[in-house]
């Protein structure tokens, strides 16, 4: 492997994923794909009998959150070992339902409504939040993702070809019931959002407020999250602030440090000339994608 690839990882820059996922903003709504993810009566079941969700969650989101930017952002070999990792997590994970149906953590339609979460989560927070995608990128982010959720387990026949097909086949998936909120996913969403008892609730619904802003009005209704027009009204005011103040602010406080030093690390191996960018801060360079398997991520 020749160096330049190495220091680019699976991405690289000029890739809309680094694009995407180096935005702060976006890790925000990572508590919105987690609670998409619980939805899903096989990822719930994962999560709640084969991982650590209940007694150490700060711990586990550190752990998923380092696997995420390894593989978004780390150099190739980096990112190759983390998703080896995951796959070995979920190889081990199986058990059975409440209704005894036999389930595994590589099951197909799982493993790809985990990789569907992570990337309409990660596109709807950058738009809103961010600045605005046209269709092409979009589709470009899809296509990028989807050769990561090939790598995951996901079947590539299944992969719907278009970022359009992706989110028809969530829509299908809820309307069909297929994914809908247990009580099992109730109990893991009060640790996806109240994580450590002894900081306030109000400062984690602000922390969330991205997140709970994102998810999408049935699954909200359905956890039982509480929503307002005044409060929906709020929140579009201060995603409108966002967008409008993100081109002010300097790389190193609006982006994932893992970002800008994989931004150096390949402009360094020669790939590319970091014009206009102080200290490689702000090269257009998925995070989210091995996040949510993480997220699902039984066993740690």
């Amino acid at each position: 492997m020749i160096a330049t690839d190495e220091a680019s990882g699976l991405f690289g820059p000029g890739s809309v994923g680094w694009r995407v996922d180096r935005e702060l903003v976006v890790l925000a709504g990572g508590s919105c794909a987690l609670l998409l993810q619980a939805a899903h009566p096989v990822v719930a079941a994962g999560v709640a009998e084969h991982s650590t969700y209940a007694t150490d969650p700060f711990g586990r989101l550190m752990r998923t959150l380092a696997s995420s930017f390894d593989v978004a952002f780390g150099s190739r070999s980096t990112a190759d070992a983390a998703i080896r990792r995951v796959n070995a997590i979920h190889a081990r994970v199986a058990g059975r339902l409440s209704d005894g149906t036999p389930y595994s953590a590589m099951d197909p339609e799982a493993l790809l409504w985990v990789h569907a979460t992570l990337v309409d989560t990660a596109l709807k927070v950058y738009d809103g939040w961010v600045a605005p995608l046209d269709a092409r990128d979009e589709q470009r982010y899809h296509d990028e993702a989807a050769e990561v959720a090939v790598r995951l387990g996901v079947p590539a026949a299944s992969v719907p070809a278009t970022i359009v097909e992706l989110r028809g086949w969530m829509d299908e998936m809820v309307d069909s019931g297929r994914v809908h909120v247990t009580p099992q996913a109730r109990a893991i969403a009060r640790t996806i959002l109240y994580p450590l008892p002894r900081v306030p609730r109000v400062a984690w619904d602000a922390a969330h407020l991205v997140s709970l802003a994102t998810i999408r009005p049935d699954i909200r209704r359905q956890y039982g999250i509480g929503w307002t027009d005044a409060r929906e009204r709020g929140v579009r005011r201060l995603a409108a602030a966002s967008r409008r103040l993100a081109p002010l602010l300097p790389g190193i406080v609006r982006h994932a440090p893992q970002a800008r030093r994989a931004a150096r690390r390949a402009a360094s191996a020669g790939r590319i000339d970091a014009v206009g960018v102080p200290g490689g801060d702000d090269v257009h360079p998925g995070a989210l994608e091995v996040a949510g398997r993480a997220a699902s991520d039984v066993g740690d």
